[in-house]
């Protein structure tokens, strides 16, 4: 018996107006009142969750955010982990001069160096102002904090992150974890956090075993959670690779494909 989901947000539980469908509400509603564990884990940082969840979800839910790389748990932080500055700057010297929008997410700060069309985006979807710096004081900052930013999050067009990608993998990066969220977003983290690893601490936190959790997801940084759950669901709307390795492949966001899904599961 399935007694929790995770559930990824952009292109999952989100429609295209980045808003949760009525029905999905519902089923959310219905599966807390019988103490489902429905638990959002997004790329998303946290203060772009929470106006949406707002409701929704349980204030007592686990959120997790910047792919794991920041979980906020009923007022604390009981999880995060940042790059390491050396890591930070060896990402930005590989991308200097490309026509890319790098944005650096610090817990519940983010950062960019121009203002661009992608950053104008991301600011649409998140309530807190982003700080626009050179790149050299946000270093700076960090320095000072002894700390470094949760997530690196590069957006521009879908070929040149692929290229973008190949070359930050083909680098030592044994200490980052590099993946797609989308064809033009490119997100580097922490290798000590994942959606994954988030996954696994939280079923540790409430006692779950493999075959009592759901994950859904739509793209690459869902894949390890995808496989790790007991039932890993692909939406409608994945690319075919994700849908390959998922156990079930529901609809798509913009037909309430979580909702389906999390009616078959939880009846």
């Amino acid at each position: 018996m399935f007694k929790a989901a995770f559930i990824d947000m952009d292109g999952t539980l989100l429609t295209k107006g980045h808003t949760i469908s009525d029905v999905t509400k519902q089923i959310i509603e219905r599966l807390t009142k019988q103490n489902i564990l429905i638990v959002p884990i997004s790329a998303r940082p946290l203060h772009g969750m929470t106006p949406i969840i707002s409701g929704v979800i349980p204030e007592t839910t686990p959120i997790v955010s910047l792919n794991g790389g920041y979980i906020f748990h009923s007022g604390e932080i009981i999880f995060q982990s940042h790059i390491e500055l050396d890591d930070v700057q060896q990402v930005h010297e590989s991308i200097m001069g490309e026509d890319v929008s790098v944005m650096y997410y610090s817990q519940m700060d983010w950062y960019t160096s121009k203002d661009t069309d992608a950053v104008k985006k991301e600011q649409r979807i998140t309530p807190v102002p982003i700080t626009i710096l050179p790149f050299s004081e946000t270093i700076a900052i960090w320095k000072k904090q002894h700390s470094g930013p949760n997530k690196i999050l590069i957006a521009g067009d879908e070929q040149l992150i692929l290229g973008i990608e190949t070359i930050l993998l083909s680098n030592n990066v044994s200490n980052l974890n590099i993946y797609k969220s989308q064809p033009k977003y490119l997100e580097v983290i922490s290798n000590k956090a994942s959606k994954t690893k988030a996954m696994q601490l939280l079923m540790a936190k409430y006692g779950l075993q493999k075959d009592e959790v759901i994950a859904i997801g739509d793209n690459y940084n869902d894949v390890g959670m995808i496989q790790e759950a007991g039932m890993g669901v692909a939406m409608g709307n994945a690319p075919d690779d994700i849908k390959a390795i998922a156990d079930y492949v529901t609809d798509t966001n913009i037909n309430d494909g979580v909702a389906k899904a999390l009616q078959r599961f939880f009846k």
